[in-house]
């Protein structure tokens, strides 16, 4: 079991194609990869009130933490309304960045998405925010030259960005952190 994975996605990610039927929060349940479990889906099929409120409802008597994927500025005025535990958030474009502030400033925690996929310049996150190393990605980029400068200076966190069952990992993304000497930050 691993410590810790806060990037999930189940059938509320309901337009996402990589998303299967299977991957429900039950399903999850069972599974219990990991000790600490976060679901965070895309927040543009989480808009609606309704819908989040029977997310959250779903996910906390899980016993999990809800948390949901913002990608980029513009629903981030209408997700930092919203009663979840953490963001995990995309950034790339000028106006991501500077929309970081306004979900630093819920109290809650951030965690850049993605970053070399994207193309994020880790340079200009704030050091609050938490620095993703997912499964998923990660060996899709040079990772070594990626993260090694923000080894001793950031906070990083491991996930599987899992969209089925099957990828409730984080074999390659363990690897590359402990290649790297990171040391997982536990949220």
């Amino acid at each position: 079991m691993v410590p810790q994975d806060l990037h999930i996605h189940t059938i509320y990610s309901s337009g996402d194609s990589a998303v299967v039927k299977e991957q429900t929060i039950a399903l999850i349940k069972e599974v219990r990869h990991a000790s600490i479990i976060g679901i965070s889906d895309h927040f543009e099929y989480l808009v609606d009130d309704q819908v989040f409120h029977q997310y959250e409802k779903e996910i906390r008597s899980a016993g999990f933490r809800v948390g949901m994927e913002v990608s980029g500025h513009p629903l981030v005025s209408e997700a930092i309304l919203k009663s979840n535990d953490y963001f995990v958030y995309h950034c790339h474009r000028r106006e991501d960045y500077r929309a970081i502030d306004l979900l630093l400033a819920t109290g809650k925690p951030v965690i850049i998405a993605h970053p070399l996929i994207l193309g994020t310049d880790l340079d200009r996150i704030p050091p609050e925010c938490f620095i993703e190393v997912n499964n998923r990605y990660v060996w899709r980029s040079d990772w070594r030259t990626g993260f090694y400068k923000y080894v001793n200076e950031r906070r990083f966190v491991i996930s599987s960005d899992a969209h089925q069952p099957n990828w409730l990992n984080q074999n390659v993304a363990r690897y590359v952190c402990q290649t790297l000497g990171i040391r997982e930050t536990l949220i």
